[in-house]
């Protein structure tokens, strides 16, 4: 049964995932700050020049209180959230010694944006790379060499390249997360040809996702990196420097109660929760499975449900299962895609090695045993990548 591109983001709508763009937003994220910010427009512009001075917190403390009922669609809640998790970030760590709590001015307004979006207020995945792109050709592709970033802490040219390989990655993962469904369906109607299509299209585009992660050695140095790139997108949560958390002043919600959010990870990306869940990958239930159920907490809620969709509907791979004796074919691409989640997390792996474990640390604002996200980020990382190849189901792999 062939299915049309119309068909295909008809049932990925409810989701805001898109055919070709897959988890970024349908539409290029807006360059400017919304004027209705204020001063914070000056201070999100200049924040790279800030980020070496010892200004920001003063200016930051200065800025007049602000409401965002003038932000008026998604676009510009998006970009005001970038600002301030970048704002909010630089503050917390741009200096030696990390403040205890975060000034009515910035937390108020930051808080407001993010309970809008669904989000916590914190820099998560979502504003450090899905709204933080734009197309250098604007009729070009979203693609490395035709994009830069909106938004930088410092500006280098490691900075930049770690994030948009990011961004590479997951404009690759349109045609799997579009074949998702559809495979589900075909499993649901007993149609092997048409799932052993969608999984071929799995396959190629997780094939291409992975040769982007490959070039993410060209331009960000593991050094570079982990002194000038890690070092701000930390959080307050399982943080030696926050085994409390961080105050955010003036917030009602929060009750002056200090708050402990994770910081920035590739694990609140929900492209490969989405293909665990449709390849039918279960990680062990433990404490490091509770983290990355906790992950979801950073995404955005419409990209949450739709991984939580795809665990509920029918197993892709009980059918393979189920059809192993008589249909070779579907067994050995359904490995094939395993095999491609199983290389994923492997190179992850030897990135986190590299760029993080093997880096001298200089001090306690970066530990390199814990990961941003709070976690001991090798044993988790090695777990799930064992975890991923014990569901390979043929002998070779």
């Amino acid at each position: 049964m062939t299915i049309s591109k119309e068909q295909r983001q008809k049932l990925l709508d409810p989701y805001e995932v898109d055919c070709q763009r897959g988890f970024l937003p349908e539409q290029d994220p807006l360059t400017e700050v919304p004027a209705a910010l204020g001063a914070w427009v000056e201070i999100a512009n200049r924040l790279p020049k800030l980020m070496l001075s010892e200004h920001l917190r003063s200016m930051v403390d200065a800025v007049p209180a602000i409401k965002i009922e003038a932000l008026k669609t998604k676009s510009e809640l998006e970009r005001a959230m970038l600002a301030f998790s970048f704002i909010g970030h630089a503050y917390v760590w741009g200096e030696a010694k990390p403040p205890k709590s975060l000034p009515v001015s910035l937390a108020v307004p930051w808080h407001a944006v993010a309970k809008t979006l669904g989000r916590p207020p914190v820099l998560s995945y979502a504003s450090y790379m899905l709204h933080n792109w734009q197309r250098l050709d604007k009729n070009g592709p979203i693609a490395l060499g035709n994009t830069c970033l909106v938004q930088n802490f410092l500006a280098g040219v490691d900075e930049e390249w770690f994030i948009l390989v990011h961004l590479d990655i997951e404009a690759k993962s349109g045609p799997a997360l579009a074949a998702i469904l559809p495979a589900q369906q075909a499993v649901e109607s007993k149609d092997a040809k048409t799932l052993l299509d969608e999984l071929k299209t799995i396959e190629q585009a997780l094939e291409k996702m992975y040769s982007s992660l490959l070039r993410m050695t060209e331009r960000c140095d593991p050094y570079i990196y982990y002194h000038r790139v890690r070092p701000y997108i930390h959080g307050w949560r399982d943080h030696p420097l926050f085994p409390e958390g961080l105050i955010y002043e003036g917030v009602k919600d929060y009750q002056q109660k200090p708050q402990r959010f994770r910081g920035e990870t590739g694990a609140q990306s929900s492209i490969i929760p989405s293909l665990d869940a449709a390849l039918g990958i279960i990680h062990k239930d433990d404490f490091m499975r509770h983290y990355l159920n906790e992950m979801r907490d950073y995404m955005p809620p419409k990209h949450r449900a739709f991984i939580e969709a795809i665990e509920k509907g029918p197993s892709v791979r009980q059918f393979v299962i189920e059809q192993m004796g008589h249909d070779r074919s579907l067994r050995e691409v359904y490995d094939k895609c395993v095999h491609w989640v199983e290389q994923f997390r492997s190179k992850h792996l030897e990135y986190a090695t590299n760029y993080i474990f093997k880096q001298h640390q200089s001090s306690e604002n970066n530990p390199h045993a814990v990961g941003t996200g709070g976690t001991p980020f090798i044993p988790y990382l090695q777990k799930h990548r064992d975890e991923t190849a014990e569901h390979v189901l043929g002998k070779e792999k």
